[in-house]
């Protein structure tokens, strides 16, 4: 059986909010708040994976957020449960679990959401820059 989500990108994107040095303001509160439930001890995280934002929410071919690897590793539910479910295969789980960024990452969910709230009521020039970016590349953003 093969994964429908792929394994981690071999670096975070350039919109990942779990990059230390991604601007502020880039997504909406409600994604950032998305990264501190995975800080919970692993049975009470959220049970799905988190799926890199350079892809459609709907994409049946999106890959793992490296971020999200990087930043929380092998403890994740959703990771788990997504090879219960055959939504991943062994090797994918063992790529995002033993994930090691290769540019430096917040420490915690919390720590990104902090970071990308502070600009959100105004996105500096290179936030707004990688928006446009992001908004070209998912067709599920466009209005």
């Amino acid at each position: 059986m093969t994964s429908q989500m792929r394994p981690p990108a071999p670096r975070p994107c350039e919109s990942c909010p779990y990059r230390r040095d991604v601007p502020s303001g880039v997504w909406a509160q409600e994604e950032y708040e998305k990264l501190r439930r995975y800080d919970a001890a692993t049975p009470d995280q959220p049970p799905r994976l988190f799926q890199c934002h350079q892809a459609d929410a709907d994409s049946t071919g999106g890959r793992i957020c490296a971020g999200w690897a990087g930043c929380h590793g092998g403890n994740l539910l959703g990771l788990r449960i997504a090879v219960l479910e055959g939504r991943i295969d062994g090797a994918t789980f063992a790529a995002a679990a033993e994930y090691q960024s290769p540019v430096p990452l917040f420490d915690s969910g919390g720590e990104a959401a902090d970071h990308g709230r502070a600009g959100i009521d105004q996105p500096d020039a290179d936030a707004v820059r990688i928006i446009g970016k992001v908004t070209r590349t998912r067709r599920d953003l466009r209005t």
